[in-house]
């Protein structure tokens, strides 16, 4: 991967930002929520790099009170989020 943490940043609030769309169990949305709110939290030009690598920590945490969602295209996405958020922390 090449791409800077902004961006990484921006792909995990995405990923995340995706799953709101989909039809979740409650217990679920409410972690996916938080954790999405959390990585809405990372993303911007003015966001400090020990900053995007916090909020990428809390979403792993936060993840990992998510095992399935029940959504074949929603546990793609959570997938894919915990590998950004892994790589964003490995980065920094």
């Amino acid at each position: 991967m090449t791409e800077d943490v902004r961006d990484l940043a921006q792909d995990l609030h995405d990923h995340l930002e995706a799953t709101a769309e989909r039809p979740l169990p409650t217990a679920a949305n409410r972690w996916l929520g938080e954790a999405e709110a959390a990585a809405r939290d990372a993303v911007g030009e003015d966001v400090p790099r020990p900053v995007i690598g916090k909020r990428a920590g809390q979403v792993s945490d936060l993840l990992s009170n998510v095992e399935e969602t029940g959504d074949e295209v929603a546990d793609q996405h959570v997938a894919a989020a915990r590998i950004v958020a892994e790589e964003i922390q490995h980065r920094l």
